[in-house]
């Protein structure tokens, strides 16, 4: 029969789930009235990133109370994958356990194997010369398979595949798409050995990122969780609703710049708002497609016109499509109120949808691109800059073409 878990235990594991829910700022605020022992026995729990990530936003002092809790070798990885910045691969560290020189043999490993195996999860053998350096790789089937006396320099992988620690994860996720391996060894510039990252958590990042990448196109933090409390939720969405009224005014006054032209014709008010959707639309069609290259690395440099002509081309046909449906409309609309323009509202319905979606098409491709160019996360408020664009161009140009053709 099972032991029941310690009070201790049970508060670690309390404390566990609650940090693995947060954000790493948020998470340093709930270890207030925890003991630095059942901290460290609640990291012990989550995954390294976000241990590692907590860790590194917590006091120096509170950090170094925390890993005197913990096996030293445990707490001077942890120590060292602080010292790297965050979303990148350093953070994620762990040390790597089955390390052996280039010259020891097939049953020297296997023998220290036996016993390294019961006290870690090991999945491949990393090789290494005189100077910590890496030079190969031995799967588990490579050593039932060779003879005890061999060196594992003659049956090791050489050349092996291994990412740079301060590499960014964007990086190491385009880097290791097709690949596939459950470890990834880590090496810096000089080829040392510094650590090893498991696929499984760089698969789990990359979802955590595409998961929000949704909210950043919004202006929501990547960083709040369904925990996080109502006054940072709060801080954090308000200025980009802010910046978002500021844009919205922007299309309000195109539109009172024509106002003349509506107090005309009342019935192209009632098509705004099918051409700022159906543009918008357009838009974010293109702009999740650029994200998700970017996201990727199918969007590699010198693509960017491609990308660029293609989303053109679509939104130029689907726009031609689109505002036939339109003008048929508007010509239904405008007859049924005895308006004796209805085949040029109709026409200029066609050309102000088809030229908006054209234009939006393009402007959802290059908005990430100029975001990512100026350094910031192309996700961050995107679609907020798409909707002014798709807004201010569909809008002028169905009141401009209407005021030029019109009597």
């Amino acid at each position: 029969m099972a032991e029941a878990p310690s009070p201790a235990q049970s508060r670690a594991e309390r404390l566990a789930a609650e940090i693995a829910r947060c954000s790493a700022p948020e998470a340093a605020r709930r270890l207030a009235g925890a003991s630095d022992a059942v901290v460290a026995a609640a990291l012990r729990r989550v995954r390294t990133v976000v241990a590692v990530d907590l860790l590194a936003v917590v006091g120096e002092e509170q950090r170094s109370a925390i890993l005197t809790h913990l096996p030293a070798d445990l707490a001077a990885q942890w120590s060292f994958d602080c010292g790297f910045p965050k979303d990148s691969v350093g953070r994620m560290l762990e040390a790597p356990a089955a390390v052996f020189a280039v010259g020891r043999t097939v049953g020297e490993a296997v023998d220290e194997l036996r016993e390294l195996v019961r006290q870690t999860f090991v999945t491949y053998v990393f090789v290494v010369d005189g100077a910590a350096r890496l030079v190969g790789v031995v799967t588990f089937r490579d050593l039932l398979l060779s003879e005890r006396e061999k060196s594992l320099g003659e049956i090791m992988l050489r050349d092996p595949f291994s990412l740079r620690p301060e590499m960014p994860l964007r990086e190491a996720w385009k880097a290791t798409l097709n690949r596939h391996f459950p470890v990834y060894p880590v090496c810096n510039e000089d080829g040392s050995l510094v650590g090893l990252v498991r696929g499984s958590a760089l698969f789990e990042e990359q979802a955590f990122e595409i998961s929000a990448q949704a909210g950043a196109m919004v202006g929501v933090d990547r960083e709040e969780r369904l925990s996080t409390p109502w006054q940072r939720s709060l801080r954090s969405r308000h200025p980009w609703l802010q910046l978002n009224l500021v844009t919205a005014f922007l299309a309000a006054g195109v539109v009172a710049m024509f106002q003349e032209t509506i107090d005309k014709m009342v019935v192209l008010a009632v098509f705004l708002p099918v051409l700022a959707g159906q543009s918008g639309n357009t838009g974010c069609q293109a702009l999740a497609v650029a994200l998700r290259g970017l996201t990727l690395g199918d969007l590699r440099s010198g693509r960017e016109r491609a990308l660029m002509l293609k989303e053109g081309l679509l939104g130029l046909l689907n726009g031609l499509l689109v505002g036939l449906s339109s003008g048929v409309g508007m010509y239904v609309v405008a007859s049924t109120q005895g308006n004796p323009h209805a085949v040029v509202l109709a026409l200029v319905v066609w050309i102000a949808m088809t030229l908006s979606c054209v234009v939006s098409g393009i402007s959802g491709a290059l908005i990430p691109l100029a975001l990512r160019r100026l350094g910031a996360d192309p996700a961050t408020a995107s679609s907020i800059f798409l909707t002014t664009a798709t807004d201010v161009v569909s809008m002028g140009l169905l009141l401009g073409l209407a005021t030029v053709v019109l009597p």
